[in-house]
Order: structure tokens, then sequence, then C-alpha cells
């Protein structure tokens, strides 16, 4: 199986081009944004060293489906998706901030408070909680927006202090984060899963507060099943989860958390194609739908035509 896991395209009127951990972001004429969600998977800030395949269209279709289904809520940057792989859509000024709402304290809110930390992001946590347990309201807790290397976390006090974000849009956008949230919450439910916690990112486009980047995807939020989940939380045991929590976990097991001097476990093609499978699931589960595998012999070219097609006939 193939993946992608580099571009470059140059595509008309391009006028610059941003490689992130998973996506490339084209800049066309100061407009528009096309996003290429890449094969490429990360994890503790690393770009690992295989593709998976199929992973890409995964995030790019949820991805979709999850801002068509909030555009009421809040207004959002999609306009099209000319490739199962791409998301064109309004250029904004994304703000230096990324939300994370958490409805339950698990990962790395859950490891710092075992460590006795009782603060996180300016929020109180109440004493006495346990691993996956639910927040009594969920909490936002945001982090900086690293251009290189970690994210760092911080209050909605400093954010306001540091002038990141002004006092009238941090307000909006913490609105919009809660009803973002309840809304992912309620789609969720009816697909047997729980929304535990997740990251929205926005921008401003004529001086309009947007939705910007993916939601609701494996990569940018955790889900539990719902069966079985208060009697794992009550005998204290892991929850079954749909999220790259499994890759982490997994890095982890093999000695690895991004620090200096570790070493990337071996990819091997059987473990490559498990994480496939698990990305495909996740679709499956969060979608309701069955995953149709896009054509794959050169995709790089097939994402291009499709793209170069849509400009076109834009203008």
């Amino acid at each position: 199986m193939g993946a992608l896991t580099k571009t470059d395209f140059k595509f008309e009127n391009q006028k610059s081009v941003y490689h992130g951990k998973v996506r490339d972001v084209y800049n066309i004429g100061d407009d528009l944004m096309v996003m290429v969600a890449s094969d490429r998977i990360s994890a503790f800030d690393v770009i690992l060293p295989k593709g998976i395949p199929f992973k890409g269209q995964v995030l790019n279709q949820i991805a979709a489906k999850f801002l068509d289904a909030t555009q009421d809520i809040v207004p959002n940057w999609k306009l099209a998706t000319p490739d199962p792989m791409v998301t064109v859509g309004l250029k904004c000024e994304g703000f230096p901030v990324e939300m994370i709402i958490r409805g339950y304290l698990t990962g790395s809110a859950w490891r710092e408070y075992k460590a006795g930390c009782r603060e996180l992001c300016g929020v109180k946590l109440p004493e006495g909680m346990r691993e996956n347990e639910k927040f009594p309201e969920p909490i936002i807790t945001p982090t900086t927006k690293a251009a290189e290397g970690h994210d760092e976390n911080i209050s909605k006090e400093e954010i306001l202090k540091q002038g990141l974000v002004s006092k009238e849009d941090y307000e909006q956008v913490e609105k919009y984060t809660r009803a973002l949230f309840q809304r992912g919450t309620e789609i969720a439910a009816q697909k047997g899963l729980i929304l535990v916690d997740t990251k929205y990112e926005f921008g401003k486009r004529d001086g309009k507060v947007y939705l910007i980047d993916e939601i609701h995807t494996p990569d940018s939020s955790r889900y539990f099943y719902s069966e079985g989940y208060q009697e794992k939380f009550e005998k204290g045991e892991e929850q079954k989860q749909l999220s790259k929590e499994f890759v982490r976990q997994w890095l982890i097991e093999n000695g690895f958390m991004g620090k200096e001097g570790q070493q990337v476990p071996e990819m091997t093609e059987a473990y490559v194609n498990s994480v496939s499978d698990r990305y495909i699931e996740l679709y499956e589960h969060i979608v309701g739908e069955k995953f149709v595998k896009a054509s794959e012999t050169d995709l790089a070219a097939r994402i291009e035509k499709n793209v170069s097609e849509y400009l076109k006939n834009r203008k």
C-alpha cells in the first residue's frame, strides 16, 4: 500500500507552502488555502519515519464531515474537498493558541494530576479524582501554538496578558469551543462513543472569527467507547479508546517519548498496516459509514490534477 509522506506542488497563483507535522498547506493568492492531509504520523511532536496508508484520507474526510455538521455554530474555513486527501478553504489569520477542551481526566492531564498538580492552565482541579473520571463540567486548557518543538500549556490570563488574543476574541472563541464540544459529544453519543477531549484552532478573516484546521478527528481528539466505560472506570481498568493514543502507548512501551537520545522503534510493514486498519476502524465508528479507499496508484498526481481543476473552475 502506498503512503503520501511528502508533497511539493506548484499550483497556479501559489504564494507559499507550509509543511506541518501532518498537513501541507498551500497559500493560493493570499486568499485560499489548499490543505493536504498527508499520511505522515506524529507523536510527542516527532514525525515518525513511515507514513500510514489512508490516514490522510481518513483525517480529511472526518474533518470535512464535522466542519459541515457544525457550521451553524461557528463559520469555518472549508469551501470544498476536491480530493479525498484535500480541503480547500478561506485563508485566515490563525490565533497563536490552540483551544483544548477536556471532559475527562486522562492523558497528559492525568499524568500531571497523578504527579500532584491541582491546577491546569489556571483551572483548579477537584481533589480525589481518578484516571478517566468525568469532570463536573468540561475544562478549557489552552496551549501556545509553537512554530517548532513543543506546544506549552498557558492560562487564559496569560494569553490576555501577553496580548496573544484580544479579550473580545478570546471570549468568543471560548464560547465556540464549548458549543462545538457539546455538539461533538452529542454526535459521538449517537455512535456509542464518548468525546473525551479535543482541540480547536481559530483564526480571523475580514474581522470575523472562523474555525480553521481539522476538528473531531482521531488525531485531534480522544474517544472512549460508551459501552463498558462505567464498569472499566469502577474497576480502574484501561478504557477502550478510539484515538491516536494507541500509537503513543506503543512508543512508550518501546522506550520512546520524544526525548533526546531516544530512538523511534522499528515500524515494520505489519505494524504500519495495523495502524492503517485502526484508522479506518476509527473512521467507520466516528462517521458511522463504511470507509471507501480512494485509488492510490499515484497519490501526488491524483491530488495535483483534482486541485488544479478545482482552482481553474473556481475562477
